[in-house]
């Protein structure tokens, strides 16, 4: 076994993206006797290459360190050894909608005996308020689960990145200086990547008239799901393909149950939550806590509301602090480190 070789798996992108990136980018910075390898497919319906094939069970079986940040069926049904480590570094921060085995019993949910998740001997939560939520998510004991934060979360405490990446991404859609820029960025519907469906839609043309010269609308559907059919106008904001770096761009956020809530309140900029069908989906995928208690904004369930909603909102602070004490506890522009120290500290070949 390599005790110093970090192995990179998912089933969800192709390369070092997101908290992926972030990670790779600190080991190698901090740690560079570490050997760093990354086995990606883009998504869990795509062929795995015959390269991938022939060398992915020895890469799992001699690997010290093996890091997740999403679902991953092939490693659950293995058992890791004692001098190993599995760790997952979830790719959403915070708690909001139930995954894993906290579905159990809900469409979608696993089968009683299931395995998934159960054999992590580490996973990184974004808040020590939120461990319990994930040890039952992943069906572990709480020991297993650290508020170590999330490793993409740290550009968000690097003002001279912030500003930069801001104004690319507004030079890149066209978007003056003047104006304010809101985003639609919903999560799917369905039970997962194979069921995916699109969110509720506006009239976002109705609305950016509206609005005024003084606005541009974007609309960006999750990366499960493709966005289409936009009228002239309308940014296709999926044209950015690191949410983080159009989230810096945006003035004010327009969601639903998704959890790019929890890192756009490091911007504390407003957010506006759509969601018309609230009912139905609170039945179907039900959440870790009362969906008031993540409304840190207006909510909306009538489209013709929502011009008057963006225009209108604003950053409750007092609510807004205690939303992040809750959720983003351990985010503190230190996460990429703090979790390479942790998995690095006394590995020997």
């Amino acid at each position: 076994m390599r005790a110093e070789r970090v192995l990179f798996l998912s089933d969800s992108h192709d390369g070092f993206t997101g908290n992926m990136a972030f990670l790779r980018d600190a080991i190698a910075r901090r740690h560079p006797h570490a050997e760093i390898v990354g086995v990606f497919k883009p998504r869990l319906s795509a062929r795995r290459s015959v390269r991938d094939f022939v060398r992915l069970p020895y890469l799992i079986a001699t690997s010290g360190i093996i890091v997740l940040d999403d679902f991953y069926p092939l490693i659950y049904q293995l058992w890791m050894r004692r001098r190993n480590r599995l760790v997952q570094i979830w790719h959403a921060a915070g708690a909001f909608k139930q995954v894993g085995h906290s579905r159990a019993g809900l469409p979608g949910g696993p089968l009683p005996g299931s395995r998934i998740h159960r054999n992590y001997t580490d996973a990184a939560v974004s808040s020590e308020g939120i461990v319990d939520d994930y040890a039952e998510a992943f069906g572990i004991a709480r020991e297993r689960v650290h508020a170590w934060g999330m490793p993409r979360s740290d550009v968000f405490f690097d003002d001279d990145a912030r500003t930069e990446i801001r104004t690319r991404v507004r030079e890149r859609f066209g978007i003056r200086d003047d104006q304010r820029f809101v985003v639609y960025a919903p999560t799917f519907r369905g039970n997962g990547q194979l069921s995916a469906k699109a969110a509720p839609v506006a009239d976002w043309a109705a609305i950016a008239q509206t609005l005024g010269d003084d606005w541009r609308v974007g609309v960006r559907q999750h990366p499960f799901v493709r966005t289409t059919g936009l009228a002239a106008g309308i940014i296709d904001a999926s044209a950015e393909a690191d949410m983080n770096d159009l989230l810096m761009a945006t003035d004010v956020l327009i969601t639903d149950y998704s959890s790019a809530i929890f890192e756009y309140a490091l911007l504390r900029r407003p957010i506006v939550f759509f969601v018309p069908d609230l009912e139905d989906y609170t039945e179907a995928r039900s959440f870790y806590r009362p969906f008031s208690d993540y409304a840190v904004g207006p909510v909306v369930s009538d489209a013709g509301e929502l011009a008057a909603a963006i225009a209108d909102a604003l950053v409750d602070d007092v609510r807004l602090d205690r939303f992040l004490a809750e959720f983003c506890g351990a985010l503190d522009g230190n996460s990429s480190d703090r979790i390479a120290d942790e998995l690095l500290r006394g590995a020997t070949a």
